[in-house]
């Protein structure tokens, strides 16, 4: 694989809700029947334990039995695009190697992120002994830029000497600052795949030749925002951008409560699935008026993309 080369093809990818049990375990059931379901409504792939996955909330065994359950589901391992990050590199590795094992697409590394303010050269050495300690040519890494989550992000110039050390291994780039300034910088690194983390920028940045983005959003909504790719694509740029403005109206409403319970209460009524509306302490589900709020503004945009 070279630097030109891309591990999807361009599309949405899903950064799957992790379903739990009434002890807060994964329910692997529900969750592999839900990443059946995103991806059969147009997602290009998925992104296993990212931030809308609860990954920091769920442990290291239960990420790795729950990859192998999606696997052995019949999900392909080219769909796999699994969060890995952890505080410690010994965790990453072992997810990592895993997940490498199970020849997933590629990992979703966070940056260690419980030390602050860490260097330049001490986020670069971290990630190079990762990969050096992984030593597989099957290794694709995706960094994560995700700094008022984390605490640490990843600047441009640990990213370009990262691509440019190891630009058959680190192959793209989330970037879910929100901030579009970064995101332009980061497009203009030729041959580095960089998908925005959410669909707010979404069409300025396939007028940059990004391949899509990875939201959550498409948790509910991956038809409506595969169709947008698709015109856009197809160089439909005025029914894209008709797919948009749906889209980001519901967004504007999401935004207001915290998303991952947003998301599950949504799922709730969608799969008339009670076991949905459960979120890993200290997230709390919303409140039934925040949920009457935020399935409305779903019922809508359905609505209102099927008529377009």
């Amino acid at each position: 694989m070279n630097p030109q080369e891309f591990l999807f093809p361009h599309g949405v990818l899903s950064p799957i809700l992790t379903p739990l049990t009434s002890n807060y375990q994964v329910d692997v059931d529900l969750l592999v029947s839900h990443a059946h379901k995103v991806l059969n409504d147009g997602c290009v792939g998925i992104v296993p334990f990212g931030t809308t996955g609860e990954a920091l909330s769920v442990g290291r065994e239960e990420r790795i039995t729950s990859l192998e359950a999606l696997i052995k589901s019949g999900i392909a391992p080219s769909k796999l695009l699994v969060g890995t990050g952890q505080t410690n590199l010994d965790d990453t590795l072992i997810l990592t190697r895993h997940a490498v094992e199970m020849n997933s697409a590629g990992v979703l590394v966070l940056p260690p992120f419980y030390y602050k303010n860490p260097s330049e050269e001490g986020l670069y050495k971290y990630f190079a002994s990762l990969i050096d300690r992984i030593n597989d040519d099957r290794l694709r890494v995706f960094l994560y830029h995700i700094p008022q989550v984390a605490g640490v992000g990843l600047p441009l110039s640990v990213v370009k000497k990262l691509f440019q050390n190891f630009p058959k291994v680190v192959v793209g780039i989330k970037d879910s600052s929100g901030n579009w300034e970064n995101t332009k910088l980061l497009l203009e690194i030729e041959g580095l795949d960089v998908y925005p983390g959410s669909e707010r920028t979404l069409l300025d940045a396939l007028s940059r030749n990004s391949r899509g983005c990875i939201t959550a959003t498409a948790n509910v909504a991956a038809p409506i925002l595969s169709r947008l790719i698709d015109c856009y694509q197809n160089q439909q740029v005025e029914e894209a951008a008709k797919a948009h403005s749906v889209v980001m109206k519901f967004r504007e409403v999401l935004e207001k409560y915290p998303p991952i319970a947003a998301l599950k209460s949504i799922k709730e009524k969608q799969d008339n699935e009670k076991k949905w509306n459960k979120v890993s302490p200290p997230l709390e589900p919303l409140l039934e008026n925040e949920s009457l709020e935020v399935n409305a503004a779903f019922e809508e945009m359905v609505s209102v993309f099927n008529q377009l």
